[in-house]
């Protein structure tokens, strides 16, 4: 109840302040396990994504943000801690092993928002995300935010938001020799790749 009246409120806010809009909605997983990957370029990514879900997702949400009133809130938005500060093993496990029971989560690539909003190289633990839980990966790439809030900003402007969803993300062209962090990369390019290629339509300008 409490995700469901979240989102609801993320929904209202986006679609009077930012006109929120979904493409491609007929390439959303609603059911099984899924890995989103999506750009990132301001905090109105992780509800602009979310939003456009009918069903729940989980997300990736910073370790010290676990505090006071938000410990208690944050596990039930179904966000995960996660140490941006290191190679935080325990959140990648904890991501996989979410993805295996059949849930839905959402990653950036990147890490953290870009700075000028252009498209930034993937980790390489998205890789073995992808490589160790064996879920299919979802491309999404969100437009207008970066306009709307920029890292940095103080104060968002009414800019249109418009999230592309993108076909699930094909594999099987790599090669298949490649083991370790070399396939991890690998993983983790071709999935930065697929969110990069995703192109705004010409009918929902900005």
């Amino acid at each position: 109840m409490i995700y469901r009246f979240f989102r609801l409120l993320c929904w209202l806010v986006l679609k009077i302040f930012f006109k929120h809009k979904v493409v491609h909605r007929e390439n959303i997983i609603e059911e099984g396990s899924v890995l989103i990957v999506s750009n990132h370029v301001s905090f109105l990514d992780p509800p602009t994504v979310g939003v456009a879900f009918n069903s729940s997702i989980h997300y990736l949400a910073r370790k010290t943000l676990f505090k006071g009133a938000f410990a208690w809130l944050l596990p039930r938005l179904n966000a995960v801690p996660v140490d941006q500060e290191g190679n935080d093993m325990s959140s990648l496990k904890n991501i996989i092993k979410r993805l295996k029971s059949g849930e839905r989560v959402l990653l950036f690539p990147e890490g953290a928002r870009s700075w000028d909003g252009t498209i930034q190289k993937a980790e390489a633990g998205v890789g073995l995300v992808i490589a160790k839980s064996g879920a299919p990966v979802l491309p999404v790439r969100v437009f207008g935010a970066y306009e709307a809030l920029p890292r940095g900003a103080s104060k968002a402007k009414r800019v249109p938001v418009t999230v592309v969803f993108g076909k699930p993300v094909d594999f099987s062209g790599l090669d298949p020799e490649l083991k370790g962090k070399a396939l991890y990369k690998a993983y983790a390019e071709t999935a930065m790749a697929a969110i990069e290629a995703i192109e705004l339509p010409s009918d929902c300008g900005r």
